[in-house]
């Protein structure tokens, strides 16, 4: 397929995985804002910006403020993440960029599919922070993942199976792996800072994958922070697992297949090879488990570069005429 459709289809995948990410995390955390101490709501805004690599604009949080000033401090912070048109990684951001790829794809997808990504994004393209916060905003943040969930689910329904599926389940997982090992090694360095104990906190994360139930019948009631992050990094079984999504890459990338340069093909396979020798063999021994997951994301980003250099912005060869062959 052409080269610009293959892109615009995996950061499809990208863009909507981000923003269902994101929004998951928006919706534990307007949730926690109810009855909370003011300790732990902090808490959940360090994990969050922890994951995107980034510092509020407002500064420093002030741990030691009073409800009133958490609060005020709250509706800021949701506002920057979730519409704030200068940052590339907002909740509306995503959704724009998203339909705009798909926008470009139209012949490559069905008109269900365009239908369940141009219905959300018009919704929130008119909305601010205030329409949501007087309410219930933790019901707006599930509404966005139901969205979410349900383009997934008309694309596997509608999609034509052909590369086109292959790059937006590509661009999904990849995504996910990044975001998960940075989650992951932002839950650390919150923990680490606020010093307190972190049963609750540790619980918080379980639930933020959908990993509570598994948790308890494989390991019991009693929450190890160890034992939970093996869970996340290397269950085969569970969907937001790092295992699961380098397993998906593999499929993925095999079902593709060959790009234009072979040697690019093959750095790109070895890559995810890579990621996946990370969780297999590095990650059992390792006693640095927060640069552990720095590294994974430092591969992720690696694999992302190939798979562009493989599929999307390759050079292209030109066969030269020989010397002397117009010359009659």
């Amino acid at each position: 397929m052409l080269a610009r459709s293959a892109e615009s289809l995996y950061w499809i995948g990208r863009y909507l995985e981000r923003a269902s990410h994101l929004a998951r995390l928006m919706r534990q955390q307007t949730e926690s804002l109810v009855d909370s101490p003011v300790r732990d709501i902090y808490f959940g805004w360090h994990r969050i910006y922890g994951t995107l690599g980034r510092r509020p604009h407002t500064g420093p949080l002030d741990t030691e403020g009073d409800e009133y000033y958490t609060l005020a401090d709250s509706f800021t912070l949701a506002d920057d993440l979730t519409f704030e048109a200068t940052m590339p990684d907002s909740i509306r951001n995503c959704f724009s960029l998203a339909r705009e790829n798909a926008r470009q794809v139209r012949h490559r997808i069905s008109a269900e599919m365009w239908a369940s990504l141009n219905r959300p994004y018009l919704r929130l393209r008119d909305m601010e922070i205030q329409d949501i916060w007087a309410s219930t905003p933790e019901q707006f943040y599930a509404n966005v993942e139901a969205d979410i969930d349900t383009f997934r689910g008309v694309s596997s329904s509608t999609m034509y199976r052909d590369q086109g599926w292959h790059f937006i389940r590509m661009g999904s997982l990849l995504e996910r792996a990044e975001l998960v090992a940075s989650v992951l090694g932002a839950q650390i360095a919150a923990v680490r800072l606020f010093a307190v104990p972190a049963d609750a906190y540790w619980t918080s994360l379980l639930r933020l994958f959908h990993a509570f139930e598994a948790y308890q019948q494989g390991d019991g009631l009693a929450i190890d922070a160890g034992r939970v992050l093996d869970l996340l990094v290397s269950d085969p079984h569970l969907p937001d697992s790092l295992s699961m999504s380098v397993l998906g890459l593999h499929r993925e990338l095999s079902a593709i297949g060959d790009g234009p340069d072979r040697t690019a093909t093959s750095q790109a396979r070895s890559q995810v090879d890579h990621m996946s020798d990370l969780l297999r063999f590095v990650w059992p021994r390792t006693s640095d488990a927060e640069g552990l997951f720095a590294e994974f994301r430092i591969a992720g980003r690696r694999l992302h570069d190939l798979v562009t250099e493989t599929y999307f912005d390759y050079p292209v060869v030109t066969r030269s005429a020989r010397i002397g062959e117009f010359d009659q």
